[in-house]
């Protein structure tokens, strides 16, 4: 009996420990450090990232990267997917890595159709951060952008006009005003991909202009620049000499030549070498029931296989970025 006493109160003991150890692999924000909580602020001011951004941004190899990125999924902060043939898979961030870095920014929105966008915006950010347009204090994203302006409407004011914080000056807003109303009769904004504030508040506006825009709305966004005594400058990266000529050739028209800068932009993602194999035909039915086949899907949603496409995204993503920093 005596022996059966001390066993029970030994597990009494054991009890909380054993408790407290499960209620912190259940909490989010147990065991991550300051390195995670900087790639979840980068992952935060973009719509999407891939594992190449985050080894730039920390200045990690590849298998280390990927250890915090799993990491980070496997506790619900980030979310990972792939859906694009031949294309990297991407991270986005979940309403609880927004609470755990304390952002007021919604969660982000997928849009498929601009992920090459989206995947060179990310690199554009990581090129201001590191002084390629000169020095900044402050890199503003879209998403920042937007949220700032929409959290100052929905305190009452007019929308694009940004309440300032406690102790700090009313700014300008973030959003370029193109003049007249939305169909829903707000009014029309647009915002840069990146906002560059200079050490002297000297706002530069970035564009990544990978597809061309009709003549009009292009004079229309720069005639909204050139109504903005905010914007100091604008610079435009294109992709092609088409874009390249449009933009300047729009900026002389409305004469702000001098405040708008075209800049050629060499990005050529290497192709998927999986894409050129010709897709192998099977007849339907026995074939697709077979065991083989059950076992062959098996195997490739296996966390095994997962962690061997993720290296193979982390490879295309670093084509894509050295291409990119040519």
């Amino acid at each position: 009996v005596t022996g059966a006493r001390r066993r029970a109160a030994v597990r009494a003991r054991r009890r909380p420990a054993m408790g407290a150890r499960r209620a912190a692999a259940m909490d989010p924000s147990s065991h991550v450090t300051e390195r995670d909580l900087r790639i979840l602020a980068f992952v935060a001011e973009h719509r999407i990232v891939v594992s190449a951004h985050v080894q730039a941004l920390i200045g990690v190899g590849e298998s280390v990267a990927y250890g915090r990125l799993r990491a980070l999924t496997k506790r619900g902060l980030l979310d990972y997917d792939r859906l694009l043939h031949g294309r990297p898979g991407w991270y986005q961030i979940t309403r609880r890595g927004l609470a755990i870095i304390d952002s007021e920014l919604p969660a982000p929105r997928l849009d498929l159709h601009c992920y090459r966008h989206d995947i060179g915006a990310a690199w554009t950010w990581l090129a201001a951060s590191r002084g390629a347009f000169g020095r900044v204090e402050r890199i503003v994203s879209e998403r920042e952008m937007r949220s700032r302006d929409g959290v100052s409407a929905a305190a009452g004011g007019a929308r694009g006009e940004r309440a300032p914080d406690a102790g700090e000056e009313r700014e300008p807003p973030y959003g370029v005003h193109l003049g007249g109303v939305g169909a829903r009769g707000q009014i029309r904004l647009h915002y840069p991909d990146l906002l560059l504030i200079g050490p002297g508040g000297e706002r530069v506006a970035v564009e990544l202009e990978l597809s061309a825009k009709g003549g009009r709305r292009l004079e229309t966004i720069l005639a909204g620049y050139g109504a903005d005594p905010s914007i100091s400058a604008v610079l435009y990266l294109a992709e092609k000499p088409a874009i390249q000529r449009g933009v300047r050739a729009a900026a002389a028209r409305l004469g702000i030549s001098d405040r708008v800068h075209v800049h050629p932009l060499a990005w050529a993602p290497r192709a998927d070498p999986d894409a050129k194999r010709p897709p192998r035909t099977r007849s339907r039915g026995r074939a697709q029931n077979s065991p083989r086949t059950q076992d062959s899907h098996r195997a490739q949603n296996s966390p095994r296989t997962q962690d061997a496409h993720r290296a193979q995204d982390a490879r295309r993503a670093q084509d894509s970025r050295r291409e990119l920093a040519r």
